[in-house]
């Protein structure tokens, strides 16, 4: 079955970087577009970013644009998020999730929680 573990969450300070990453399993990772995906307390679940299979294509919601960069490791089945100048408005749980349905959450690893405070 799908399996998605991400790692790579904390706390940070304002401006401060992380590297989020996510491991993939059972699926043929190279076929699928990937999404990050985050939840704020309280808010629904929101796009962050995503990748073609091929990493010819990405996006990002406006507000992480310039900001944050997705890359993927086809050969190791990895997703990564890399963030920096982070604002409290970051502080949310980000999940990997396998193609556009990430509201499912058999779609969404468990999360990992990224605080930004000072």
């Amino acid at each position: 079955q799908v399996q998605l573990v991400e790692s790579g969450g904390g706390l940070v300070q304002p401006g401060g970087s992380l590297r989020l990453s996510c491991a993939a399993s059972g699926f043929a990772f190279d076929t699928w577009w990937m999404y990050w995906v985050r939840q704020a307390p309280g808010k629904e679940v929101e796009w962050v970013s995503r990748i073609s299979p091929g990493s010819r294509q990405k996006g990002y919601t406006n507000s992480v644009k310039g900001r944050f960069t997705v890359s993927r490791d086809n050969s190791k089945s990895m997703l990564y998020l890399q963030m920096n100048d982070l604002k409290a408005e970051d502080t949310a749980v980000y999940f990997c999730a396998k193609g556009a349905n990430y509201h499912d959450p058999l779609l969404r690893g468990q999360g990992t929680q990224v605080t930004v405070s000072p």
